[in-house]
């Protein structure tokens, strides 16, 4: 111990090697003095008429150390308009949802899976203009949905996904994406009678609600016209040659909201679909809002503003296109959460999430979108770890748990529902 005190007061406590940093406690750190560990002081309190209002629950941010920051650029932000006055096509479609289907896609990456949030959004809006079932699902469900199992049987016996008919997807690894764009809404296709897997132009799944609210009155099937399927309760028995673009489970009037996770996605996949079949699923399927919960898998991989800069702008393109692709449809993007690392031991949030949290909400702003910000709602820098304390997100700094995403998914819910009430206020 006398050797290494020796060392860390005549040595600094870094020296670089070119482009890497070798680092270690200085005596300050060790002994947890002030100098070492300077506070941060408070964020102050979000009063724009376009943030998010606390609630009485909402997390405070937590104070912490200083460390060397990137340079990072300042972003200015128009404060003065509530985003949701860009929800207006959606909230004047839900007049109709007591006749009419209303369909609502929610895209996002891996903090939706599970129809985790998803669920919160759609059994708010079904609570209060009607509709059943839980949307959306593929015929091969790789990742488990809380809200509905699902079993896929070939050849008489029940399979794991990866032992069926071969998916593709727009998102991921290259061997499994496609060159012509014919992926359908949800960014991905199974092949029935694929080469590889013999047997799979006759199939069965077998989809159970797991929770009330996700009962249904009727089934629907998107694929080829080559493919035939027959509905009997809870199970679709399909034949035929050719693709599925997705199963649901669903009522004819009242709302739909469909989960499309898509892990690890940056979101910058849409223009790699084909525009047709998108088009023809949003106007055939009465899509009146589109929600994109993207950006938060380019922070911990970067450290360049630079680098977050063109992801935004990336996505400005993505908006855009869906924009083309249904222009009848309002469009929300949700902003990632707070996000945390290690430091010499202690966890801090990531130095670009704020810088990326502004620059989404000034891209929303400039193409007229609906922005909620769940950096905001969550407290700010260093709430990720409160959420943690108290069991509401994981130990890897960016994931929520259920609960996490429950308490999540209520806010944005309870964000839209009264964003309408108070523009049907103003109208009135």
């Amino acid at each position: 111990m006398a050797c290494l005190a020796a060392l860390c007061i005549v040595l600094p406590g870094r020296i670089a090697f070119g482009e890497k940093v070798l680092r270690w406690p200085t005596l300050a750190e060790v002994f947890e003095t002030e100098e070492a560990y300077p506070l941060l002081e408070e964020e102050g309190s979000i009063t724009a008429p376009d943030t998010i209002t606390p609630s009485p629950d909402t997390l405070p941010s937590l104070q912490g150390r200083t460390e060397e920051r990137l340079p990072i650029p300042k972003v200015s932000v128009d404060s003065t308009t509530d985003s949701r006055v860009f929800l207006q096509a959606f909230y004047a479609s839900l007049a109709d949802a007591g006749t009419k289907k209303i369909r609502v896609v929610h895209y996002g990456d891996s903090q939706i899976e599970e129809d985790r949030m998803s669920q919160q959004i759609r059994e708010a809006l079904q609570a209060r203009y009607g509709g059943q079932g839980c949307g959306l699902m593929p015929l091969a469900q790789t990742i488990p949905n809380k809200t509905v199992k699902q079993q896929l049987r070939m050849n008489g016996r029940f399979i794991q996904p990866a032992q069926g008919p071969r998916r593709y997807l727009v998102y991921g690894p290259k061997r499994n994406q496609r060159s012509d764009g014919l992926y359908g809404v949800m960014g991905q296709v199974t092949m029935m009678n694929d080469s590889l897997v013999k047997g799979s132009e006759e199939l069965t799944a077998v989809c159970t609600p797991l929770i009330p609210t996700a009962q249904y009155t009727r089934w629907r099937v998107f694929a080829d016209t080559a493919i035939h399927y027959s509905f009997s309760g809870d199970t679709v028995s399909l034949s035929g040659r050719g693709a599925v673009y997705g199963l649901s489970q669903e009522s004819a009037t009242g709302v739909i909201v469909d989960n499309i996770p898509m892990r690890g996605c940056l979101g910058l996949v849409f223009t790699k679909m084909d525009r047709h079949l998108l088009q023809t699923f949003y106007r055939e399927q009465n899509v009146k809002l589109i929600i994109m919960q993207f950006g938060g898998n380019a922070i911990p991989s970067n450290e360049k503003p630079s680098t977050i800069a063109a992801v935004v702008q990336g996505l400005r393109e993505q908006v855009r296109f869906l924009q083309s692709c249904a222009p009848q449809a309002s469009i929300l993007f949700i902003g990632p959460s707070d996000m945390m690392r290690q430091v010499d031991g202690e966890w801090e949030t990531y130095p670009l999430v704020p810088y990326m949290d502004k620059l989404l909400q000034k891209m929303a702003q400039e193409e007229q979108i609906a922005y909620f910000s769940l950096y905001r709602w969550m407290g700010g820098a260093g709430s990720m770890k409160r959420w943690q304390e108290i069991g509401l997100a994981g130990s890897d700094g960016v994931h929520f748990y259920r609960g996490g995403a429950r308490k999540a998914g209520n806010a944005v819910a309870e964000w839209i529902l009264s964003g309408k009430d108070i523009i049907d206020g103003k109208t009135n």
